[in-house]
């Protein structure tokens, strides 16, 4: 249409202008906006402020367990045959239930993020975390998602399953904690739940039974494709730059009141990621110990170096030390992933447990660090081996997608990229994670380097000790002799005059 009237042109000119700068002003405004309360956040985060040397255990002891970056292996492999049951704060792993007030509580391992810190005495408290990779994490969350999911469809559709899952919440009140119960869990798995039986819907009515297909990551027909599930909104406000905004107390389990402001600020406006970014890495600095997934046998072993031995020095100091519960908290405080399975998964796991349990009881009170570290290697073969059963047995109800190193092997690089691209934060925090466990390393190398020389040294003494003990009292026995000698002459003399 041609307007004739130039008036009326000209209103239409202004009109759309007013709107062009109605559209971008919002932008502008917004940004300006993020950036104060991104700022003024980071300006007033809080952090441990650490006084004394940061390399000292403190009272109580907060790992701050980031998901799938095998944070349980440490908690029942390391920690709970450190700690007697009665020295663990109780519901670590249920923020809603967890009760800091409890007297001569010295453990806390939970998935909360660093906001947890504002219920804890800071000036009492030592925290410890691991890091992942963060392409490897993604994979590892993107599978346990599913995998955990999975263990539904044992029912017939998503309306028992949902009743199911209502009944298990109400039943572990009083026992153990469920893996929907959990961040980020409680969030991803019914997500993913619901979308692996709209499929299996689907299938069911198409007719089609048979699925075929060799890449797990890109089976749409079973579940949702790891390109998708990278892609959604509950993947990129819980899973992208998750690690960063958990050191930062950042995520949407958080206490801090503007954190969910925050986030969406930094999801918005990449730019201010970076002030983000510096609050996790100082609060990584003040930690007593960092250690990396991937460099799992030089982790285990500075852990117990740095943190197991002080731990020990600990509690044998401390009448609490050797104190054991009135009653056994195992199932209140582990995670026991008690969903619908199968009997011989079920009793994997339990199997698992019952040992746990009779190992850390019978092993605390005389515990040492070389006793601790063959202790662990015992346990991770064993809880490795639960979680494989439990693996197969979930994943055999979505066959034939099944997970493994190879396959991940296989994902495009498109994929990869856009993973990466997702979690510049993460990338960075972790190569900043890997500096400090480096001066961790070297640390720890010294420290011991300097023990066994002292041990060798006084090896070495101890060695020769009868050699310096001869040499020592040699003068003095030569004396004794002529003494004697002498003694003895003179009496010969005196005969001789008489």
């Amino acid at each position: 249409m041609i307007l004739k009237d130039p008036t009326l042109s000209l209103r239409l000119a202004i009109l759309l202008f007013l709107l062009g700068l109605a559209n971008a002003s919002p932008h502008k405004r917004d940004f300006g906006h993020c950036e104060n309360v991104v700022k003024k956040w980071a300006a007033s985060a809080p952090s441990l402020e650490v006084k004394e040397d940061k390399h000292t255990l403190r009272d109580l002891l907060f790992f701050l367990h980031i998901p799938r970056t095998g944070g349980r292996t440490y908690f029942h492999c390391f920690l709970k045959k450190l700690y007697p049951n009665a020295l663990e704060c109780p519901r670590s792993y249920d923020k809603l239930r967890f009760d800091p007030s409890k007297p001569r509580c010295r453990l806390l391992v939970t998935h909360d993020d660093y906001s947890m810190m504002s219920k804890l005495p800071k000036d009492r408290t030592s925290v410890v975390t691991i890091l992942r990779d963060p392409v490897d994490r993604v994979f590892s969350t993107y599978e346990f998602s599913v995998e955990v999911a999975a263990r539904f469809l044992v029912h017939p559709n998503l309306t028992s399953a949902t009743k199911m899952a209502g009944r298990l919440r109400s039943k572990n009140k009083g026992l153990a904690v469920s893996t929907l119960d959990i961040w980020p869990w409680k969030y991803l798995v019914p997500w993913m739940r619901e979308d692996l039986f709209a499929r299996r819907d689907v299938r069911r009515h198409s007719g089609s039974r048979n699925v075929y297909g060799s890449d797990p990551y890109n089976m749409k027909d079973i579940v949702m494709p790891l390109h998708k599930y990278i892609n959604d909104p509950i993947a990129r406000d819980i899973i992208h730059n998750g690690v960063t905004f958990q050191i930062a107390g950042l995520t949407n389990n958080s206490y801090f009141a503007e954190s969910h402001e925050v986030r969406h600020c930094v999801v918005q406006h990449k730019e201010l990621g970076e002030l983000v970014l510096e609050v996790a890495k100082r609060r990584l600095d003040d930690m007593l110990y960092v250690g990396l997934t991937e460099d799992h046998r030089e982790s285990a072993t500075m852990f117990a170096d740095v943190v197991g031995a002080q731990v020990i020095s600990q509690l044998r100091g401390s009448s609490s030390g050797v104190q054991t519960a009135a009653t056994n908290k195992l199932e209140q405080s582990s995670l026991s992933d008690s969903e619908p399975d199968d009997e011989h998964s079920q009793n994997a796991t339990l199997e698992f447990e019952v040992s746990t349990k009779e190992n850390n009881e019978a092993s605390k009170e005389n515990m040492t660090v070389g006793k601790l570290m063959e202790s662990y290697e015992s346990c991770t073969s064993t809880l490795r081996k639960s979680q494989s059963q439990r693996r197969i047995s979930s994943l055999k109800k979505i066959a034939p997608a099944n997970f493994t190193k190879e396959s991940r092997r296989q994902v495009g690089e498109a994929v990869l990229q856009e993973i990466k691209l997702l979690n510049n934060l993460d990338l960075e925090l972790y190569e900043y994670a890997k500096d400090i466990f480096a001066q961790q390393h070297r640390r720890t190398t010294q420290k011991s380097a300097v023990t066994e020389k002292l041990e060798n040294m006084i090896s070495s003494s101890y060695g020769s000790s009868q050699w310096n003990c001869v040499f020592l009292f040699l003068p003095i026995i030569l004396l004794l002799v002529f003494f004697i000698l002498f003694v003895n002459a003179r009496r010969r003399t005196s005969k001789v005059k008489i």
